[in-house]
């Protein structure tokens, strides 16, 4: 995978977090009866966006960017992150204490890490397979 792909892979790990169900305490139920309302209020009412949950293989794909990061630095690893969130370049130099130049070096250079991580992994798993068939 290239460093751009493996980017990718953290932004759809971050919205696939999001969309996952909120945490609630087991045996969380509501006691009070349903809301019954009339036609008039309900197209009074503004429209809500409807919540799209994640879907297994997205899962999958989020827990093995959540693996790549235990690769990297601390710090490095708290970069891609943020990244991944959205976040911009300006914040992500205030909360760490260090210049744009810095965080990028980090940013870039941990994504030229999983990338090589991963092609070294996927050459040892060919060669253990050719191992195997011959």
């Amino acid at each position: 995978m290239t460093p751009r792909e493996i980017e990718d892979r953290f932004e759809e790990a971050a919205r696939t977090l999001r969309r996952l169900p909120d945490d609630k305490p087991k045996g969380y139920f509501n006691v009070w009866p349903p809301i019954v309302r009339t036609t008039w209020e309900i197209m009074a009412m503004e429209r809500r966006p409807m919540k799209v949950w994640a879907t297994p293989q997205s899962i999958d794909r989020m827990d093995e960017c959540f693996a790549w990061l235990f690769w990297l630095e601390p710090d490095e690893a708290r970069v891609v992150w943020m990244r991944a969130e959205g976040m911009r370049w300006k914040p992500i130099c205030r909360r760490l204490g260090v210049g744009r130049a810095t965080a990028w070096r980090w940013w870039a250079g941990a994504l030229i890490k999983i990338s090589l991580r991963l092609k070294v992994d996927a050459k040892a798993r060919s060669a253990k397979v050719r191992k195997q068939a011959s």
